[in-house]
């Protein structure tokens, strides 16, 4: 029909640091092979420091992400730091946006914080698409730890639902990018209504195929670049349908070769 209309969502989670060049050049060729109405999205755990741990130099893989063309990436457990300053140096060298929406200064404070809770990227063929960050609760006020660190996390279910509420009439489709686990990724799609997508990481799932859990398919492409995921989702009014997805093996991509 005329007024159809889809993107393509390509989707990686937990490198971990695992990332060759020649895997990231077949990433960024599949991206661009998907056409101009294409996103590449990461559901966090991209780098090698451990949770607290900070690598001097920054993060390479960062770099080649970027260069890659990824538009977004939620943080994940590994990006995180207690420390204000040490979050932003872990996560200085992504030149895309990073998300994550249920962070929040412990104290109130008028510095902005250095990622951001979503973005909305219209696409070349008029599609509005809005995708929104959550990451594993790392520190909440319940935990000892809160007396370290500069920031709290809240429960990311709630927070998803009020970012949808405020952008469901705005947005043609709603994407929620999460560095969860499995099984907050069903309770998100239980809980919150008008989400047409979830982009998960965390638990190194692979799922050759979306699960549908309501009427919201889930997606994850295992750890350590294996795989690349692919996603199409076509609006047509107000309903939103998977219009293709696959999980590619790319273990053993080579430069100018199909995997």
């Amino acid at each position: 029909m005329a007024d159809e209309r889809t993107v393509a969502i390509l989707h990686t989670n937990d490198f971990h640091n695992h990332l060759l060049p020649v895997q990231a050049e077949f990433i960024g060729r599949r991206k661009r092979d998907a056409g101009e109405n294409a996103l590449l999205l990461d559901a966090g755990d991209a780098i090698s420091a451990g949770n607290v741990g900070v690598r001097i130099g920054g993060e390479p893989i960062l770099e080649l992400m970027s260069d890659t063309g990824y538009d977004a990436m939620t943080m994940g457990n590994r990006e995180f730091h207690v420390a204000d300053s040490l979050l932003r140096h872990k996560i200085d060298k992504a030149r895309f946006p990073i998300l994550c929406a249920n962070i929040r200064y412990q104290k109130e404070s008028d510095t902005v914080l250095p990622v951001q809770s979503s973005i909305t990227r219209t696409l070349p063929n008029g599609l509005i698409v809005t995708i929104i960050g959550v990451t594993v609760p790392m520190v909440t006020s319940k935990m000892a730890a809160r007396v370290l660190s500069s920031y709290l996390f809240d429960d990311p279910v709630p927070v998803v639902a009020s970012i949808v509420s405020k952008l469901r009439d705005t947005s043609d489709i709603i994407v929620a990018l999460t560095h969860i686990g499995i099984k907050e990724d069903h309770r998100l799609a239980e809980s919150v209504p008008g989400l047409n997508l979830i982009i998960g990481g965390h638990t190194h799932v692979v799922l050759t195929e979306p699960q549908v859990v309501g009427d919201v398919p889930i997606v994850q492409a295992g750890w350590f670049g294996h795989y690349l995921g692919q996603i199409e989702l076509t609006a047509h009014g107000s309903s939103v349908v998977i219009s293709h997805s696959s999980l590619t093996d790319i273990r053993q991509a080579k430069a100018g070769r199909k995997a």
